[in-house]
């Protein structure tokens, strides 16, 4: 989850009763439902520039598992190729998601800038590939400048280019498409919905309109058509009939109760926002991520940000020079009333005692002060 500022609109619209029983249900106990949802894939259309976006699935980690078994589907190849610098929490549920039936092999990242090693991810690639999978912004906070030369690689092979995006990025970032995605996935949660104990998330997965890709979504999709009356339209499924819910035990891959409600929430997010408000708050983010490396890099001892990349809202930071570990300074700061970053000692070892920290809209330069003048307490 992040911290974001969410739209007071966004809790009104999604308490009210034609929505709250959206956790399944059909357009007859579910007024404006289809529609509302129809809104929200065609705002997300725009944003990731894309034509077909699915109703949400359960969370972001699920979408990109699903964008890569559509690959697999779509190539008829049993191999995927994602960059070892991922959140091992989504690699295990796409291990799990994926595992018996496609092969997972883990390229290696530029220690310097972060960046793919696309050496190595030209030598990985086959003719056994299905997909090359990356993220923009990256699990470590940088941004993959490579975007294109991935996504030429892969194609070079006859793979496809699955890229996982944070959406709230995308107004000052270009979107995955403008430099040759097949299938974007990612998390609506940073799109006006709270921060959770496990809940508050809902995937997406999009692509162009295609046949061979808008056949492979498992999810269901909602279109709009002319009815009967002269002038009247009418929301409802496309393709249904490529889905478990029609064809059971022979769909090509289950898809149970989704999302639909954080959906409409995202919805309500990007309408309100509109694209100079998505551009804003995602200069507001840059700059304060920004303004927090400079600060926090004037501390003796303190490497940030640890690589030599553009970031968004997050960015490592190394300890090593200070001679405490993540885990005594964070303990320190938390008796400050301070949550320190993650420490990714465990997960990244070659890293040292670096940590992942994040800053956003919610937080002010005060915020960012007070945490550099805490730390400056703690490192002496």
């Amino acid at each position: 989850c992040y911290q974001h500022d969410v739209l007071a609109v966004c809790d009104e619209v999604n308490a009210r009763g034609e929505f709250l029983p959206d956790y399944a249900g059909e357009p007859y106990d579910n007024h404006g439902r289809f529609q509302a949802l129809f809104e929200y894939t065609s705002m997300m259309g725009e944003l990731l520039e894309m034509d077909v976006v699915n109703v949400p699935t359960y969370d972001g980690y699920q979408a990109a598992a699903t964008a890569l078994s559509m690959a697999a589907r779509i190539t008829g190849r049993e191999e995927v190729l994602l960059p070892r610098a991922i959140c091992p929490d989504k690699l295990s549920k796409i291990q799990d998601y994926l595992r018996p039936d496609l092969t997972i092999r883990l390229i290696d990242y530029d220690p310097r800038t972060g960046q793919l090693d696309r050496e190595a991810l030209r030598r990985a690639l086959s003719p056994q590939t299905a997909a090359v999978y990356f993220e923009n912004p990256s699990y470590l906070g940088y941004i993959e400048c490579h975007g294109a030369e991935i996504s030429a690689l892969a194609h070079e092979q006859g793979a496809l280019c699955v890229v996982g995006v944070d959406p709230i990025t995308l107004g000052v970032l270009t979107p995955p498409a403008g430099y040759g995605a097949d299938i974007v996935c990612g998390d609506i949660q940073p799109l006006g919905i709270h921060m959770q104990y496990g809940g508050g998330h809902g995937g997406f997965i999009a692509t162009r309109d295609e046949e061979r890709f808008v056949m492979e979504y498992p999810s269901r999709l909602f279109g709009i058509a002319p009815t009967c009356v002269p002038g009247e339209y009418g929301f409802g499924d496309v393709a249904y009939e490529r889905t478990s819910f029609a064809r059971r035990e022979e769909g090509k891959e289950w898809v149970g109760t989704a999302a639909a409600l954080w959906g409409i929430t995202a919805g309500v997010y990007l309408a309100l926002m509109g694209p100079q408000g998505m551009a804003e708050v995602g200069e507001g983010i840059m700059a304060r991520a920004r303004y927090a490396m400079m600060q926090l890099g004037r501390l003796p001892g303190v490497r940030v940000p640890l690589f030599q990349a553009p970031h968004f809202q997050e960015f490592t930071v190394n300890f090593d020079a200070t001679g405490k570990t993540v885990a005594e300074i964070n303990r320190a700061l938390l008796q400050r009333g301070i949550f320190g970053g993650k420490d990714l000692s465990r997960e990244f070892p070659e890293l040292g005692q670096s940590a992942l920290y994040c800053v956003t809209e919610v937080h002010t330069r005060e915020d960012i002060l007070r945490l550099v003048e805490a730390l400056q307490e703690v490192l002496r």
